[in-house]
């Protein structure tokens, strides 16, 4: 058992809207469940940009060390944990404590008394982060650095889409329709379409749709400023071109947008189902009547339980998902810079940041 402190440095959200800072960061020997990960790479995500905005305050009181799309190397371990010692792993953005009822039901993913790194503790924008052992995803053998710095989006936003397609029980010969086709409405537009599923991708960028377009979704739907009545016209022009009735049109809101949601909303039909993946602290109206009146279903969906990792990992082996065309490599010390260009919408790839 490692029984020594880790000094190494992480980057501090200290004032929301102020910039990260970069200083010391010391880590208490693992506990028994617990190891060290020297950070490999770290994805920036929406939710990072929120904590370090003010928007969304995180769980742990600052200052504080975001990130939590980690990959990297076990380097320290309590006893029942050593055998992960020298692998390579994915840190879940959700990490289960994988005793309680919802961990019993499979619903990791809801469980009380989860943790996320970069919310709930010092998360991957550092040179190395503490985590829980059992909710780690060995990755056996790792691929070549690009390849395996790409992986870390795993953590997040690949494996939260594919649970997004678990949550809608999407099936082959379902249609599923993404609003928002950036970040994660990226992935599961390709999870979707490797299900076996026919993809409309709706995008207020038609460079986004253009590029989705080049891993089989051919499906694709310009917002252009348009209104909800238009665009759900047009898609639901497409939508009965591909001749599957309305209790298999599965929605999927990814955009985080009041007006994503509102038209996902409106796209409900009879016993048809929404997944809510995207995030806004805005407030949005809707008529829940519809819903009763289409006998429809509407799911929240949060992260991804780690036992779902190794079916993720498997469409990306076979090459079914693509992850590493969607995503850039950069030093950690472009964080705050990187930040900045998130905010203004300047970033068209997924970032992945190494120490």
């Amino acid at each position: 058992m490692t029984t020594t402190t880790t000094t190494t440095f992480g980057w501090f959200l200290e004032t929301p809207g102020a910039p990260l800072v970069q200083r010391e960061l010391v880590l208490p020997a693992p506990s028994p469940t617990e190891v060290v990960v020297r950070v490999r790479g770290c994805g920036l995500c929406h939710t990072d940009l929120g904590f370090a905005s003010g928007e969304t305050p995180p769980r742990h009181a600052l200052p504080l060390v975001l990130g939590h799309e980690i990959v990297g190397d076990v380097v320290a371990a309590g006893d029942p944990a050593s055998p992960l010692l020298r692998r390579t792993v994915i840190v879940p953005a959700v990490l289960p404590c994988g005793a309680c009822e919802l961990c019993a039901r499979g619903r990791g993913n809801a469980c009380t008394r989860q943790t996320m790194p970069g919310n709930d503790a010092h998360g991957g924008f550092a040179g190395h982060v503490l985590v829980a052992a059992a909710p780690l995803v060995a990755i056996d053998p790792p691929p070549e650095e690009k390849d395996l710095l790409s992986l870390a989006v795993v953590a997040d936003a690949v494996s939260t889409a594919y649970q997004a397609t678990r949550r809608a029980e999407l099936l082959a010969g379902d249609v599923a329709i993404v609003v928002g086709a950036g970040g994660v409405g990226g992935y599961v537009a390709q999870i979707a379409r490797a299900l076996g599923a026919s993809v409309v991708a709706v995008d207020v960028s038609r460079q986004r749709l253009d590029k989705l377009a080049g891993f089989g979704v051919d499906r694709r739907v310009a917002v252009d400023g348009r209104g909800v009545k238009e665009l759900r016209k047009e898609i639901g022009g497409i939508v009965k071109d591909a001749s599957a009735p309305s209790h298999r049109h599965k929605i999927f809101e990814c955009s985080g947008t009041p007006q994503g949601q509102q038209l996902a909303f409106a796209l409900l039909g009879r016993a048809s189902t929404l997944v809510q993946v995207g995030y806004t602290p805005q407030a949005v109206e809707l008529r829940l009547s519809n819903l009763m009146a289409h006998d429809a279903t509407v799911h929240g969906s949060w992260g991804c339980p780690p036992e779902a990792y190794a079916a993720v990992l498997g469409l990306i082996a076979k090459g079914e998902v693509a992850v590493a065309p969607f995503v850039e490599v950069a030093p950690m010390s472009r964080l705050n810079e990187l930040l900045d260009d998130m905010a203004h919408h300047r970033l068209e790839q997924r970032m992945v940041l190494t120490p």
